[in-house]
């Protein structure tokens, strides 16, 4: 088989000595304390990982941010309009049990404190699934989590909303321990500087237009995307840790949606978790979220242990 050649690989690749590096005496601004709060279930992160990974990356982010602002005000001084703040849109994507919001947190998290305070949203694209009622009209219930199952005109609306400076914009809140859309409750997002967007699809091109008129992705609105990547053998072990942790947490409390799954023996509940990985989670993986990674500006890939192994950034 014939090799790629390095030329037209469109990313740099980085071990994690190599990145960290980068960044250049950036400060930490975060205690291992913090990063206790922030990490997900079974996503250990230590503040090591912290400062070698994430610290170069929102030293990256800040001058891409930089970059953005500069851009949108040469725009408006051609276009004579007035000038507006235009929030920076942070896409992170990746398999489920991969540890994207972790990612996100930490990230929120650091770039909250930069010197400049600006103020950091992050919104899943949780809230964007169709009710399970919805879901249910449609035939979707064993297809949540794929690209169908999402309101995806909204969720688009939504980004538009945002980045047109609107104030006060709606975002419908889930509840994963009811496993659903909460009727009646939302998130407003007002202005933020910068607004991370966590979730399984946001990177996907979306259905080509049935006919002539140009249709937008969310991947449009997204100015710098972040691909969390791990091999799938990895992402199943992991997804089951996380299914047994909450098979002894929340999925006891009375409400849960998956109360019944504590009732089950240990046997018994692994083959379920197994099935549900291997009939939904991994056919979406390899359908619909694998194929975008090469979309990403940058691609975190984890080792065995949850531990980022490498960095690739796509080439300017």
């Amino acid at each position: 088989m014939a090799r790629r050649s390095p030329s037209l690989d469109p990313y740099h690749h980085f071990t994690i000595a190599e990145w960290s590096q980068l960044r250049n005496g950036q400060p930490m601004t975060l205690t291992q304390s913090d990063i206790d709060k922030l990490h997900g279930l079974n996503d250990p992160i230590s503040l090591e990982e912290a400062e070698e990974v994430y610290l170069p990356l929102t030293r990256l982010l800040s001058h891409y941010v930089e970059a953005i602002q500069d851009l949108h005000n040469v725009a408006s001084r051609f276009l004579k309009k007035p000038d507006h703040k235009v929030p920076f849109i942070i896409g992170v994507a990746g398999s489920v049990a991969v540890g994207k919001s972790t990612t996100a947190r930490i990230l929120q998290a650091l770039l909250s404190r930069w010197p400049s305070s600006p103020r950091v949203d992050l919104v899943t694209t949780d809230g964007f699934l169709y009710p399970n009622a919805e879901l249910g009209r449609r035939g979707l219930m064993e297809r949540k989590g794929f690209p169908e199952s999402y309101d995806r005109a909204r969720f688009v609306n939504f980004l538009a909303d945002i980045k047109s400076g609107k104030e006060k914009v709606a975002v419908p809140v889930y509840s994963h321990l009811v496993y659903d859309v909460v009727e009646g409750e939302e998130v407003v997002i007002d202005r933020p500087d910068i607004l991370i967007v966590e979730g399984l699809n946001i990177l996907q091109p979306g259905e080509l237009p049935r006919t002539g008129n140009p249709i937008l992705f969310a991947s449009d609105f997204i100015d710098f995307s972040i691909y969390i990547d791990a091999e799938t053998a990895d992402l199943e072990d992991w997804f089951i840790e996380r299914f047994f942790h909450l098979r002894e947490t929340a999925f006891r409390d009375p409400n849960s949606f998956f109360r019944k799954l504590t009732e089950m023996s240990e046997a018994e509940a692994e083959e379920f978790g197994r099935q549900v990985w291997r009939s939904i989670n991994l056919p979406n993986l390899l359908e619909n979220i694998l194929p975008t990674r090469g979309r990403a500006d940058l691609i975190l890939k984890k080792g065995k242990g949850h531990f980022i192994a490498n960095v690739s950034l796509r080439r300017v």
